[in-house]
């Protein structure tokens, strides 16, 4: 394996790059000016080939444009500042501190982001022995929406590639598992009546209650896995209709967060929540959401909400490769799996592209106040990731 690191100059490169990334606003579906200074510095740092495509996707090439081809697939677009009153730091800001850069997307995922654009350089200068190419692809519409715009890059631009590695957060573990995600809408029906004679009518909100009660029971019942852990089902928003205060709501909408673990399916999982609806006698239904979405371009994209669990083998090449490759900068990577949903339900769990994930930052500091990065994980990222390609694709 070709040996690359970066230099003292390159660190401080990579850690301005950061710096404005993290100052720089994307949440979803606003990822315009975050796209512009990855293309900027993709094009600085030498690149073949620099390009967005009509989805709003920014890809970097480095290689030759036959042979494999290595993916790694981040996202831009952050979730909305939370906690704005919890924040010590600016979360625009990206303050460094005690070797911390803090801000909003600094974990998730600016830092892996970076930390990928950086690796493939390093390979630039070696790009005559490539045996194929890296692809840095740099995506949208994740957080509210993952595996969209990668589909959208595979499925309708015709960019597959054989191996993809995701940049997310796992604290430099190598994930070879994850999760797979539903969500779902369940409509309670009910009849509208004046409150002041509830018996002419049927209170939607309290058939939702024992609908609630009987999910909450069900999501102690759900399948484990010894690797991946358990399924996991919550109810996360409760809307209700009426029409006045009144009045007895008709109608009133869970929204149910469902976390598929091995032997789960999005089959079994709706039909473990109709048969809980029709215990209850309950008038409801529920349904996998699927709703149109806008890229920061314009183009409209059908949303499923809907993934796969996935899973490699822990002595598959991709798995392998990628422990080696951290070994041979200094980490020492163990296997983990991810309980959230990444771009690999789509390169994973839909078009079985092999996929490992191998990132800075730690996952519990998702979507939190005072989110930060340690910045020696996003160095050793970005050496590792050279590394990977360098065993995957450089002729020995």
């Amino acid at each position: 394996m070709h040996h690359l690191e970066l230099s003292r100059e390159g660190r401080e490169s990579l850690l301005g790059f950061l710096r404005v990334l993290v100052q720089t606003p994307s949440t979803s579906g606003n990822e315009s000016a975050v796209a512009a200074l990855i293309m900027e510095e993709m094009r600085r740092l030498g690149y073949d080939q620099v390009w967005m495509d009509a989805a709003g996707n920014v890809l970097g090439r480095i290689g030759t444009t036959s042979g494999p081809v290595l993916m790694f697939d981040s996202h831009m677009d952050t979730v909305e500042v939370a906690e704005p009153q919890a924040w010590t730091v600016d979360p625009y800001g990206a303050v460094v501190n005690d070797d911390r850069l803090y801000g909003v997307g600094a974990c998730d995922m600016k830092s892996g982001l970076a930390a990928a654009v950086y690796g493939a350089a390093l390979l630039a200068s070696r790009r005559d022995i490539l045996s194929g190419s890296v692809l840095v692809a740099c995506v949208g519409l994740e957080e509210p929406s993952e595996g969209t715009c990668t589909r959208a890059l595979v499925e309708e631009l015709g960019y597959r590639p054989d191996w993809a590695v995701i940049p997310e957060p796992s604290n430099m573990q190598v994930v070879r598992a994850q999760r797979g995600h539903l969500e779902m809408l369940l409509t309670v029906k009910g009849r509208s009546a004046h409150s002041s004679t509830p018996e002419l009518g049927v209170n939607a909100i309290y058939a939702a209650a024992r609908v609630v009660f009987g999910l909450e029971i069900l999501a102690g019942q759900l399948l484990t896995d010894p690797f991946m852990g358990p399924g996991v089902l919550a109810v996360t928003e409760v809307i209700s209709r009426s029409a006045s205060r009144n009045a007895l709501p008709d109608r009133c909408e869970l929204f149910l967060d469902r976390r598929l673990t091995v032997g789960e399916t999005e089959a079994m999982s709706l039909l473990e929540v109709q048969r809980v609806i029709a215990r209850e006698g309950v008038d409801a239904d529920v349904r996998v959401i699927e709703h149109d979405i806008a890229t920061h371009t314009g183009m409209i994209l059908r949303a499923r909400r809907a993934s796969m669990p996935w899973a490699l083998e822990e002595r598959h090449p991709l798995v392998q490769a990628a422990l080696q490759a951290g070994r041979s900068v200094g980490l020492r990577p163990g296997v983990t799996c991810w309980p959230f949903a990444t771009e690999g339900a789509y390169t994973a769990g839909v078009a079985r592209i092999p996929t490992v994930g191998l990132g800075p930052g730690d996952p519990a500091g998702l979507h939190r106040s005072n989110e930060y990065v340690e910045l020696k994980q996003v160095y050793a990222a970005a050496n590792a990731y050279a590394a990977l390609a360098s065993k995957l694709l450089v002729l020995e």
